[in-house]
């Protein structure tokens, strides 16, 4: 392999690309503030002093509706393309492979729902 001036240039982007992204974090870390004390560490309150824990915990469930809107969410991500390639195809395929898709999500809905995932108990002891 022979070193030309497209390798060249590729080495001095990388660099400064490099060099861009830590400069300001080492910057930063040059320059913040030391002091650990006072009011630094505690959370930010919109000015008002915070009392109780900063940690709270949270129960599964939320956790699990929280898994579930992601599940779905990214599944109806997957309507937009179609959406915007729907008036553009020819026949019926993809209509019917649409039908399939939303069947598909209206299954699990119904899935999750006989399993009382939506249902949002008292209290949860684990």
């Amino acid at each position: 392999m022979q070193f030309n001036w497209l390798n060249l240039s590729v080495i001095l982007f990388l660099g400064a690309g490099v060099f861009f992204g830590l400069a300001p974090l080492i910057g930063a870390t040059l320059l913040s503030p030391r002091s650990k004390g006072g009011d630094i560490g505690l959370p930010y309150e919109c000015g008002i002093t915070p009392h109780g824990p900063a940690r709270v915990r949270f129960g599964i469930n939320y956790y699990f509706y929280a898994l579930l809107f992601l599940a779905f969410d990214v599944d109806v991500l997957y309507l937009f393309p179609v959406a915007a390639t729907y008036p553009d195809s020819p026949g019926w395929a993809v209509f019917w492979e649409l039908v399939v898709f939303l069947g598909i999500l209206a299954l699990a809905v119904v899935y999750f729902w006989r399993k009382g995932v939506f249902t949002w108990p008292r209290k949860v002891i684990f």
